[in-house]
């Protein structure tokens, strides 16, 4: 299966859904034009809060469409952006990429992968439980956070559902993604 953008999606406010859109631009360095996210610096209120001199981590949040599947499955109603995902992906699996990856999305646009998203307690403000259904424990009993990965925007450019998704690890040692 190949790799996809399934949907895109921005919200100039800082809210917890984002509206899905046709197309969104990419500006490297910045992150998504017109996203409230968008800057070198932190943008997400609660690091704003803390120090807003830190580089911001997280100009791109993406989600896998699998895992709306998952939830749907188990009771939850959730369509593209409405966890606040910018880029909802299918066919790759963003939790088991390491730190470093390169994703090549559409034409030109090409995304550094950070880190993990930490599901925070807005989530059960959306819906009450679906943090609870965001985390997991993997063989060893160690938490699994699955509502989605971060990352940079290195190369800018246009990105849309149906636009091919091409991933390029780094170099080894590979390093496991971790919450930014």
């Amino acid at each position: 299966m190949t790799a996809v953008v399934t949907a895109v999606s921005r919200s100039e406010e800082h809210r917890f859904s984002k509206p899905s859109q046709d197309g969104i631009r990419l500006v490297a360095g910045l992150g998504v034009a017109g996203d409230a996210h968008y800057g070198e610096t932190v943008q997400h209120l609660s690091r704003v809060a803390r120090d807003a001199s830190k580089p911001n981590l997280r100009q791109v949040h993406l989600l896998h469409a699998e895992l709306h599947d998952e939830l749907r499955a188990g009771g939850f109603e959730v369509a593209p952006g409405q966890l606040g995902e910018n880029i909802t992906t299918r066919g790759i699996d963003l939790l088991g990429l390491p730190r470093g990856t390169r994703l090549h999305l559409g034409a030109n646009a090409v995304v550094g992968v950070t880190g993990l998203r930490n599901p925070c307690r807005q989530i059960d403000a959306f819906r009450p439980g679906l943090r609870a259904a965001t985390l997991g424990r993997d063989e060893q009993g160690r938490l699994v956070r699955k509502a989605g990965i971060m990352g940079i925007v290195l190369i800018g450019g246009e990105v849309r559902a149906g636009d091919e998704i091409r991933c390029e690890p780094p170099p080894p040692p590979h390093h496991p993604l971790a919450p930014v």
